[in-house]
């Protein structure tokens, strides 16, 4: 998510280092969440809007057209079972990971565990305060990674906000020891170029990778010059995490002048790329999908150290941001999503219509290296939103139907959307769940961030109110109950086929 008007947003700094290990015992330690939050890292600026259209709202609001303020709807097929007020942790709620009994919640200000052991009486187990935006968050084992993309002092959990023209700031990857679910342990850091933004895995027996995304580094950022255009590959040892550290910076968009080889961007509003924002990856195929700003990619990982872009299309007519990426279980599909407004803007009505802010439907066809990405359709969602809601398309995960393509996605403000897209050209929702505007009057940003099935269940990172969880009753979606995951992490698509009871 790209949250304008805020002061935590485009810090980006340059550097490629692991933190020395004199340092970590100085500056790696985990706060209770009893401390206070950095305000840098508070909530986002409320947009104003103008007269006509908070009486446009109003109007809405009167003849039933939309939901009351915070008034809970959904379709019949799918259940609100238990939500979970925010609690120590204030700042904007962003993205969810999986581990048997166990969620992990990022937030600006931190991370939440969770035990969802009982997913309709989820309980709080731990709240980690280490503010540093977006705190993008998955798990591997006993590690917990954790994206820092905000201009901090340092790398420690102590760490405040620091000017965009400070060249000593710190941004990169940070890693903790879960043994202790309840008590997790601050062990490793590393400098990233540019910042985390993002983070995926690919990891092995003895290492994890993490894949880094980051970008939008312009003149202004001395330590983030351009061209920024490709990822940078972290290697972590299981058994000594303290030793990670970046190994390769592939470029994925080579190309001659300032901004490298992306999309130079379009004066239609399609952003140029100038790194990527978010990979998910397929590691039993040894493929990935990049959604880059202006470009989407579609990579071979076979030397995970060094991954390859075999296709790259563009679609400069209604994608302005490519956001994020999700396969079909056949790997014959993926679904791009464009963040339009970056998340800030009210883009679910009937101004900007169904193809901008939607998702994009593309057919992977071929073999191997040569495999071609090929577009079939748009989705988006069928309800309009209030004017006064930040709405469009983000993260979402496969529901893992044998035989069928279908998915659960968030789509801030605009909610919670379980769709279907077995037939690529004719996608369609199956069920949905909503809260109304948190304001009638402004644009205060909020709505479900991430939205992802796990073991029969929904759980939604909702920014500004909480943890949901969700139960979907539907004889179309009920084969996924039979699998069942160890562990998740959304942007490291597993192959369902090995975890079915």
């Amino acid at each position: 998510m790209i949250l304008f008007n805020s002061p935590r947003t485009r810090r980006r700094r340059l550097g490629v280092a692991a933190a020395a290990a004199g340092l970590l015992a100085a500056l790696l330690t985990a706060q209770p969440a009893t401390a206070t939050p950095d305000p840098g890292d508070g909530p986002v600026a409320e947009q104003e809007v103008s007269g006509s259209t908070r009486a446009e709202v109003g109007k809405a609001l009167k003849n039933g057209e939309i939901p009351g303020q915070d008034e809970v709807v959904h379709s019949a097929n799918v259940e609100p079972v238990a939500q979970i007020p925010k609690d120590a942790l204030q700042g904007t709620n962003s993205d969810l990971a999986f581990q048997g009994k166990y969620a992990f919640a990022g937030n600006y200000d931190g991370f939440t565990v969770y035990d969802i052991s009982n997913p309709r009486s989820p309980k709080t187990v731990a709240q980690v305060l280490c503010p540093g935006s977006q705190n993008d968050i998955s798990v591997s084992g006993n590690l917990l990674f954790l994206s820092t993309d905000s201009s901090r002092s340092d790398s420690s959990c102590n760490s405040t906000t620091q000017p965009v023209t400070e060249k000593s700031s710190w941004e990169g990857m940070k890693v903790f020891d879960i043994s202790d679910k309840r008590n997790p342990q601050y062990v490793a850091a590393v400098e990233t170029a540019c910042g985390s933004h993002t983070h995926t895995l690919v990891p092995q027996r003895k290492n994890v990778y993490i894949y880094v995304s980051s970008y939008s580094p312009d003149a202004s950022y001395p330590d983030c010059q351009p061209p920024h255009d490709g990822i940078s590959v972290i290697k972590v040892p299981r058994d000594a995490p303290e030793k990670a550290a970046v190994v390769s910076f592939p470029v994925l968009f080579p190309g001659e002048g300032p901004d490298g080889g992306g999309n130079p961007g379009q004066p239609n509003g399609i952003r140029k790329t100038t790194g990527c924002h978010d990979i998910t990856v397929l590691p039993e195929q040894d493929l990935a999908a990049g959604a880059c700003m202006g470009d989407g990619i579609l990579l071979s990982i076979k030397d995970p150290e060094r991954p390859k872009v075999i296709d790259r299309v563009r679609d400069d007519v209604n994608f302005a941001f490519w956001h994020s990426a999700t396969f079909n279980q056949r790997a014959n599909k993926v679904v791009f999503t464009d963040e339009l407004g970056g998340g800030g803007g009210a883009t679910c009505n009937a101004a900007i219509g169904p193809d901008r802010g939607a998702d994009g439907i593309y057919d992977i066809v071929g073999k191997g290296d040569r495999r071609k990405l090929v577009f079939r359709s748009y989705f988006k969602i069928p309800r309009y939103q209030a004017d006064t809601e930040n709405c469009v398309a983000h993260n979402g995960s496969l529901i893992p139907v044998p035989g069928r393509d279908i998915m659960v996605q968030s789509w801030y403000q605009g909610g919670v959307s379980v769709w279907d897209f077995t037939d690529s050209s004719r996608p369609r929702e199956i069920g949905y769940f909503d809260r109304g505007p948190l304001s009638t009057d402004v644009i205060r940003a909020g709505g479900t961030w991430s939205a992802y099935y796990y073991n029969g269940y929904i759980y939604s990172n909702e920014m500004a109110r909480g943890f949901d969880v969700l139960k979907v009753d539907d004889r179309r979606t009920d084969p996924a109950r039979w699998v069942r995951l160890r562990e998740l992490n959304v942007q490291t698509q597993p192959d369902y086929r090995d975890y079915v009871d």
